[in-house]
C-alpha cells in the first residue's frame, strides 16, 4: 500500500513529466532511424520513471547470466554516444525536479529518486529494471 501511495505522489512531483521525457527522447530516437539501438532503453527507462518505488534497475549480465550486445564494448559505446546526445538532458531534467523536490519536507525521497534517476541517464544501455526484493515498501 505504502508503494502505491509512493508511486502516485511521485507522479505528481515530477515523475509524469520526466517519464514523457524518456517517451519523447525514444521516439526520436526511432525517428532518427540511427538511434533505433537507444529507443528500448528510453522506453525501459521510462516506464521505470513512472512507477519506480519497489523497483530498481540493475545491469542486464546480472539478471540473465550471460553478457551481451547491450553489457559488453558495444554497449559503453553506445552509452558514451547516448550521453552526449540524450543522457545529458535528460539529467539536468531530473536534477532540477531533484532540487525542487528537496527544498519540501515532503520531496526529499522523491529528490533521492530523481537523483538516482539522473545517474541512470548518463549510461541506460545493457540495464533491466526488476523487483527489489529489499525495499522497504514492498506491499
Amino acid at each position: 500500500m505504502l508503494k502505491t501511495i509512493m508511486n502516485i505522489l511521485w507522479l505528481v512531483l515530477g515523475g509524469l513529466e520526466m517519464a514523457l521525457g524518456w517517451f519523447i527522447a525514444g521516439i526520436i530516437m526511432i525517428i532518427s532511424i540511427v538511434g533505433i539501438p537507444w529507443a528500448r532503453s528510453c522506453f525501459v527507462i521510462g516506464m521505470f520513471t513512472l512507477w519506480p518505488f519497489g523497483k530498481q534497475v540493475v545491469n542486464r549480465e546480472e539478471v540473465t547470466g550471460v553478457p551481451d550486445i547491450g553489457t559488453g564494448c558495444l554497449g559503453l559505446f553506445g552509452n558514451i554516444i547516448w550521453f552526449i546526445f540524450g543522457g545529458f538532458w535528460l539529467a539536468i531534467g531530473h536534477l532540477l525536479f531533484a532540487l525542487m523536490n528537496f527544498i519540501t519536507i515532503i520531496g526529499i525521497p522523491f529528490g533521492f529518486q530523481h537523483l538516482k534517476l539522473a545517474v541512470i541517464c548518463l549510461a541506460p544501455v545493457g540495464k533491466s529494471v526488476i523487483d527489489d526484493p529489499n525495499s522497504l515498501l514492498n506491499d
